[in-house]
């Protein structure tokens, strides 16, 4: 079982990033898939999740018409799209998997996998 996440890297303020997280050794859309984020110095925070009961891409609120989480059931891959990029966005992003209630997407403690996260940096 396995989450690769990847598609980090440098990018200037009010960039672009895709980020993919792929999954083998299960089906991704059997299970709830979350992205969190944590920055330096700081506590990890939720930021996007497709809740496996229901199908529907949640987003926090802080994100929101920035970044879209989307999955391609036929590639087992859960991405996230990051426009307009910001400095604040700096982070190590990690994909996860569990089977919270979808009261509880965004606890990051009711996640049981996690991927070895991928690092973003919004610096000019």
């Amino acid at each position: 079982v396995q989450l690769q996440a990847s598609g980090g890297g440098l990018v200037q303020p009010g960039g672009s990033l895709r980020l993919s997280c792929a999954a083998s050794g299960f089906t991704l859309r059997t299970y709830t898939i979350s992205w969190f984020r944590q920055a330096p110095g700081k506590e990890r925070e939720w930021v996007a999740g497709i809740h496996a009961g229901n199908n529907h891409i949640y987003h926090a609120d802080d994100i929101k018409g920035r970044f879209t989480m989307s999955r391609d059931n036929a590639k087992n891959t859960a991405y996230l799209q990051m426009n307009d990029l910001k400095p604040d966005d700096t982070a190590t992003y990690y994909c996860a998997r569990g089977r919270p209630p979808l009261g509880s997407i965004r606890n990051g403690d009711v996640y049981t996998f996690w991927g070895q996260g991928t690092l973003v940096t919004v610096s000019s």
